[in-house]
């Protein structure tokens, strides 16, 4: 047993498994996460006033957490269940392969999806209505299909082990409050309607419990560790992924200050190695 509890998945043909508390814990982190991008909606419809430094601390911060969580956490998680599994040698080769698989995957999602970022300068610049609603529909394109791996990786994770999962939780739920900004801001100049900006962001959030929900029904695949190593690494490349295509270079395009960003991620990194010391 490499895991704090074992997954014990249906067989082929049976029911799947019962809601209990891991199933409820794993469900309910993946949920929050998702909802966090409906308080950064409400961010970006109820506030006058942009703080660069504030969105630079949290962008930072979320990275410091998916760094560290990921090289110190779930890497080596996947290198000891696949060492077990496959051998050392092998085992290892494996868990890289799928860390840098992980990485590709999205990479070849985001090259698949049209740009998509903080559209705070053009909100301000007085871009057309039009082109203000193009950008916050494909905001929010992008962002769902971001969610959904985000909310699979969450909900195994915390399956498996409830403190990694639930310090992924945290880092996605940080970095989903810019995002619902991204998805808000633009609709509700171009709209004028804080319900609309609201709901397309708050539906766009959602695609992390769907996730959550593709993990559920699929548990019958985690039936050996084989598979469940190779999701632990590949969901740290995903991890990885996410904090140098979005979190870091979105946090240096707000303008802030370079030291208050390396301050975010430093921060990130500490509070989440205390908080899996208190949790071990």
């Amino acid at each position: 047993m490499v895991c704090d509890y074992e997954v014990l998945p249906p067989q082929h043909g049976e029911p799947l498994p019962e809601l209990d508390e891991r199933v409820t814990f794993a469900f309910l982190l993946t949920l929050g996460a998702g909802l966090a991008t409906g308080l950064g909606s409400l961010l970006g419809v109820m506030s006058r006033r942009f703080s660069p430094g504030l969105l630079t601390l949290a962008l930072s911060f979320s990275a410091g957490v998916m760094l560290f969580i990921s090289f110190v956490e779930i890497f080596p998680k996947a290198r000891q269940i696949l060492t077990s599994a496959l051998g050392s040698s092998t085992g290892y080769l494996v868990a890289v392969l799928a860390f840098f698989g992980g990485m590709f995957a999205m990479a070849m999602v985001d090259r698949c999806l049209p740009a998509h970022g903080l559209p705070l300068q053009g909100v301000r610049s007085g871009e057309s209505s039009s082109a203000l609603m193009r950008t916050g529909l494909f905001s929010a394109l992008a962002i769902a299909i971001h969610n959904f791996p985000e909310g699979l990786a969450t909900f195994v994770a915390a399956l498996s082990e409830p403190r990694l999962g639930a310090g992924i939780a945290l880092a996605i739920a940080i970095h989903n409050v810019p995002e619902g900004l991204a998805i808000s801001a633009p609709i509700y100049y171009a709209t004028g309607s804080r319900r609309s900006a609201f709901l397309v962001s708050f539906v766009s959030g959602l695609a992390e419990p769907l996730g959550a929900l593709a993990g559920y029904l699929f548990l019958g695949w985690l039936n050996n560790d084989l598979l469940l190593g190779l999701v632990f690494a590949s969901v740290g490349g995903i991890m990885i992924y996410i904090c140098l295509d979005e979190l870091l270079p979105a946090a240096q395009r707000t303008g802030a200050k370079h030291n208050l960003m390396i301050g975010g991620v430093t921060a990130g990194m500490a509070v989440m190695s205390v908080s899996l010391l208190l949790l071990a």
